[in-house]
Formats: structure tokens, sequence, C-alpha cells
């Protein structure tokens, strides 16, 4: 498994503008082949703090998640709503194995 942490400051005003694109993103990736799992976060005491957890069968997977139409319309839709440049960090699982998925 191949797991992304994406880490998305908002812009107070944009919020429920970015909790909208970001789910229909969501959705749409949970349909990918290489998608096991993609969580959307909010910070309880930051509402404007959001962490994408996306865990990906392999890191082709991902790849291949940053080149369909969702991807681009979200990363497209959500760049002005942002008060800072996402980030991101990458892990390999440890557990549980891949049998477990």
């Amino acid at each position: 498994m191949f797991i992304v942490h994406v880490h998305v400051q908002v812009k107070p005003e944009w919020l429920e503008a970015f909790k909208t694109a970001t789910l229909a993103n969501a959705r749409a990736s949970v349909q990918e082949p290489g998608v096991a799992r993609f969580d959307v976060v909010q910070q309880a005491d930051d509402p404007a703090n959001f962490v994408l957890v996306e865990v990906y069968r392999d890191a082709a997977a991902n790849a291949a998640h940053k080149e369909t139409k969702h991807y681009a319309v979200w990363r497209d839709a959500v760049a002005p709503m942002m008060a800072a440049p996402r980030t991101s960090v990458k892990f390999n699982n440890v557990f549980p194995d891949d049998q477990n998925w």
C-alpha cells in the first residue's frame, strides 16, 4: 500500500465550497480500481485545516489518480480557496499488510 496525507489550509470564507469540491473528488476517487480508501478529515479545533488520507494499492495507482478528470477539476477548483499551498507526506504501510486489504 502507498498512503498519502495531503494537508490543506483553507481560507475561512471558502470552507463549504472546499468541502463540496473535495467530497465530489473523494467520491469519484474511491471508484478508481487502485484506490483502497480516500478519507477527508477536518481538524476539530481549527476547521480551516483538512487532511486527505489517500490509500492506494501502489505508487502507480497514485500516479494514475493524478491523471483523472475529477482530480484535475478538484485541483483547479480549490486552488484559489487555499490559504497556503497544500503539502503532502507519503507513507508505505507496515501494518496491516497487503493481504488484509
